[in-house]
């Protein structure tokens, strides 16, 4: 067994906060929030399931790894834990539907659920309240790491933020859920650390950037597996001053090894995380939230619009904007400041059927992305963190007029969060149409009441037969 480390630092603390950190400490608001979290990162995984790049994904997995008693869901198929996690994270990821933290950017669904699943099938079932617990570990955990690197400065600097703080949020939750000592969730952190990376070129048209997340949460699944079992991680990761975690990602831009720590059990990032209205990356949904305002508040004729000007913070501007050459990947058009904008104004939605292959190539959207102009807007990156995804969208009509919309967080921010409410109608808007109804009823409500499941392998039974495929008859690309 791996000896307890006592030296100061953030490393130790936060391996004693996982270990130490029951349901009952967590305020009833709290689980409540996170049940409903978990919902619709379900809702995602199943409209996520049987997209035509998950069934790319799923047969290029199952022939690499083989069978096993993990379930892959929406799919009728079981594999092995690791190859189970890295596909249904791949799922939750699969249309830009899923959660995302404001501030330090990452996918938290795509890492926790997955992860639960697989870790309750390998250990012979776990019960609901320990899945709960062992979520809202991991929802806190993630953003924590994230912003001891400042968080979206890692996207300004090319890396895939969520694959990097990641893999600490999946070795969080199976840590938890294996009931792992101090020592040994310090192995586990130590071993998640040395498997972080993704880089976000990836957004412009690499079916692999819905996986990147997966391989995190299934990095971070081995790592709790191997520090069960005995077998050591790097200690205190995050305060090791050469070839550490926050030493090595953080070179060059001053990490705050604090941030690992801070507010633990007092404050609860659980209640930050932003629910998507759009399938979209996070940093576009201003752009959007912006262009259907203006569209209904003037009743804008797409043909009229002459000119369409964005102005955004640094992160967004960087993440979201690249000369779009056509035809665009539907991941690449989801990842695109002027693609948001020009099916915004002309669909009034932002959603699936935004993304088939006869959409992404219509003479109508790149008539009206031509007219896009984005720049980067010094005053919003150099203003209050909290309007750090503020957008400015100005649309100039051909008669001369001009119409201007700031929207300083989208909803679904801190400021504006989309209601628990507003998830479960989302839930079953995008999964009613994919399966019975007494299925979607049943899976929202074991989801709801998870905390009292004996096992959450219930669950896992619920999610496991096929669904239909969210773009099949829509032309999907």
């Amino acid at each position: 067994m791996s000896e307890q480390t006592t030296a100061p630092g953030v490393t130790f603390p936060l391996a004693r906060w996982i270990e130490q950190l029951t349901l009952d400490a967590v305020p009833d608001r709290v689980r409540t929030r996170a049940k409903h979290l978990l919902l619709d990162g379900v809702a995602c995984g199943l409209v996520g399931a049987q997209l035509p790049w998950s069934r790319v994904a799923t047969a290029a997995v199952l022939g690499l790894e083989g069978s096993g008693d993990a379930v892959v869901i929406g799919t009728g198929t079981t594999t092995s834990g690791p190859a189970a996690v890295l596909l249904n994270s791949t799922f939750i990821q699969g249309f830009e539907l899923d959660d995302f933290h404001p501030l330090a950017p990452l996918h938290s669904n795509s890492l926790i659920v997955p992860t639960i699943l697989a870790t309750a099938q390998s250990l012979g079932g776990v019960t609901g309240a320990a899945a709960l617990t062992a979520a809202i570990a991991g929802f806190e955990v993630g953003p924590r790491v994230g912003l001891a690197l400042h968080g979206a400065q890692m996207l300004d600097r090319g890396w895939h933020s969520g694959p990097v703080f990641g893999t600490h949020t999946a070795a969080t939750v199976a840590g938890k859920l294996r009931g792992l000592d101090v020592p040994r969730l310090e192995d586990a952190l130590g071993m998640a650390g040395t498997q972080s990376a993704g880089l976000m070129a990836a957004q412009y048209e690499a079916m692999s950037k819905r996986m990147q997340h997966g391989f995190a949460a299934r990095n971070g699944y081995y790592a709790a597996g191997l520090a069960a079992a005995g077998y050591t991680g790097i200690k205190e990761v995050f305060d090791r001053p050469y070839g550490g975690y926050l030493a090595v990602f953080g070179e060059g831009h001053d990490p705050d090894p604090a941030q690992v720590i801070a507010g633990l059990g007092q404050g609860w990032h659980t209640e930050l995380i932003m629910v998507k209205s759009y399938a979209a990356q996070g940093g576009l949904h201003g752009t959007v939230q912006a262009a259907l305002e203006l569209r209904a508040e003037h009743a804008i004729d797409p043909a009229t619009v002459s000119r369409i000007e964005i102005r955004v913070g640094n992160t967004v501007y960087h993440h979201g904007w690249w000369e779009p050459q056509r035809p665009l990947t539907s991941v690449g058009a989801q990842m695109n400041l002027g693609y948001a904008a020009a099916v915004a104004l002309l669909d009034g939605q932002v959603l699936p059927p935004q993304f088939t292959q006869s959409r992404l190539d219509a003479d109508d959207v790149w008539k009206l992305l031509g007219t896009v102009d984005v720049e980067l807007d010094e005053s919003i990156e150099t203003g209050p963190v909290q309007d750090r995804f503020a957008t400015d969208l100005t649309i100039r009509l051909g008669d001369g007029t001009v119409l201007h919309k700031r929207i300083t967080q989208p909803h679904g921010g801190p400021s504006d969060p989309v209601i628990d409410d507003e998830i479960v109608a989302k839930y079953r808007s995008l999964v009613g149409p994919l399966l019975p109804a007494a299925r979607l009823d049943a899976i929202a409500d074991a989801v709801l009441r998870l905390d009292e499941l004996t096992d959450v392998r219930e669950l896992a039974d619920l999610l496991a037969a096929p669904v239909a495929g969210a773009l099949d008859g829509k032309d999907a690309q």
